[in-house]
């Protein structure tokens, strides 16, 4: 994305924010907002200074830097049955001051907030929305600033003096506007990626369950078949190594492998561990009921695992593992591997390998194997490519952002008229 109308700062002076051009001055926050705290209290449904469940009820979570703006409330007061005695109005910076310390969101709609909220509301010679980009940029600075304890909460007075850097009020709306686009840029990119995630979730509910076919594959059945009938379990033994190895993990909810690498065998009692091999089938016996399942990736290959992760290779002439890593996806099978895995001490539960082996599954022969697997291969790789640019859009703005609000880049229009 091209941003015209930059230029490199010009004439500069120290500041307590640093480096900044002469034009620009530097404010504690209060003289700069007001700053008031949420409030609400318990009531009856039937107190009368009830809100009528109109007004929204913003919670601190719902505060977060990922978008500029809240669109939606998680709960009404209705719902809650609170009274409120504080609803800031549309437009009012909101920044959490507990739990996700820093996170700032501006309101789309009048709202009421809890006390791990602040609401800011910036003078007449600041900009709402270069005041926001401020505030979200110095948002590893407010955490350092919390004070330390059993939970960190923001201090108010800290905040009010929080410095903040003042351009003049014509700059400071073209630097909001030049933000906004990229804000925008970028929240278009992910409802695209939303909404191709939800388009490959409805292609492998119906091509996994057969609801969907292939014209040219119908006169082929699907057959019944049981875990232990087209895979076997592959047992690699080799002696824990006397040197730092690579180890193998399985995230839960089917979020795949990850390599440790160097890992220190003298923080594992076991003697012998197992070698897993790129295309097996791995889980992870204590979290598979969570999805802590996965097909080994080239990645993996010679990464080694201990007995609590069994490892699978497939009968390749019966499921090949491009066309499996799709199934062990889905919810459902998610389910009935909980099924198989009776509870244990806190979020432990052991599944049965015998049980799991004498899973059945409906399964579709190999040529509609190879077309599902490429169907949805392909969603995978497109949904890749959209993550790998709306990345690079993210860095690009926060590098922008950086020389913006530091005055390292100027608008170069706005500085021709000041000089």
């Amino acid at each position: 994305m091209l941003t015209p109308n930059l230029h490199a700062s010009r004439k500069t002076k120290k500041t307590i924010l640093g480096e900044l051009p002469v034009e620009w001055s530097v404010r504690p926050l209060e003289e700069c907002a007001a700053l008031e705290r949420g409030k609400f209290a318990f009531r009856p449904r039937t107190d009368p200074r009830f809100y009528g469940g109109e007004t929204p009820f913003v919670q601190t979570g719902d505060v977060s830097n990922a978008r500029a703006w809240i669109h939606s409330y998680t709960q009404t007061l209705n719902e809650q049955g609170l009274a409120i005695s504080k609803v800031f109005p549309k437009g009012t910076i909101l920044m959490a001051i507990a739990a996700n310390i820093g996170d700032c969101a501006i309101l789309e709609f009048d709202s009421a907030c809890p006390d791990s909220v602040i609401g800011i509301s910036p003078r007449d010679a600041m900009d709402n929305l270069f005041l926001y980009y401020q505030l979200t940029d110095q948002k590893e600075h407010l955490h350092y600033l919390a004070p330390a304890g059993a939970q960190k909460n923001l201090n108010l007075d800290l905040l009010r003096n929080l410095p903040i850097c003042v351009p003049p009020y014509p700059e400071q709306k073209k630097i909001s506007e030049i933000l906004e686009t990229w804000d925008q840029a970028i929240e278009r990119l992910e409802k695209l990626i939303a909404a191709k995630k939800q388009l490959k979730h409805g292609l492998m509910q119906q091509l996994l369950s057969g609801k969907k076919r292939f014209g040219d594959l119908t006169e082929h059945g699907w057959e019944r078949m049981k875990i232990c009938d087209f895979t076997r379990p592959a047992v690699r033994v080799v002696a824990k190594p006397t040197e730092p190895f690579k180890a193998l993990g399985i995230r839960s909810h089917g979020k795949g492998t990850f390599i440790k690498r160097d890992f220190d065998p003298a923080t594992i009692d076991m003697t012998e561990l197992y070698v897993v091999r790129e295309s097996d089938l791995i889980v992870k016996i204590t979290f598979a009921w969570e999805g802590a399942i996965a097909i080994a990736t080239a990645k993996d290959d010679g990464a080694l695992v201990s007995h609590r992760f069994p490892t699978y290779e497939f009968l390749t002439d019966r499921v090949i593992p491009d066309y499996f890593r799709h199934v062990i996806l889905q919810r459902v099978f998610v389910l009935r591997l909980g099924l198989i895995s009776p509870g244990g001490a806190g979020r432990n539960r052991v599944l049965s390998k015998h049980d799991f082996a004498k899973l059945e599954l409906a399964i579709p022969s190999l040529p509609e194997q190879r077309r599902i697997a490429d169907v949805l291969n392909g969603c995978d790789r497109e949904i890749k490519l959209l993550q790998a640019e709306l990345n690079a859009l993210q860095n690009q703005k926060k590098g922008l952002m950086q020389k913006l609000l530091t005055g390292k880049v100027r608008v170069t229009h706005l500085l021709t008229e000041w000089t």
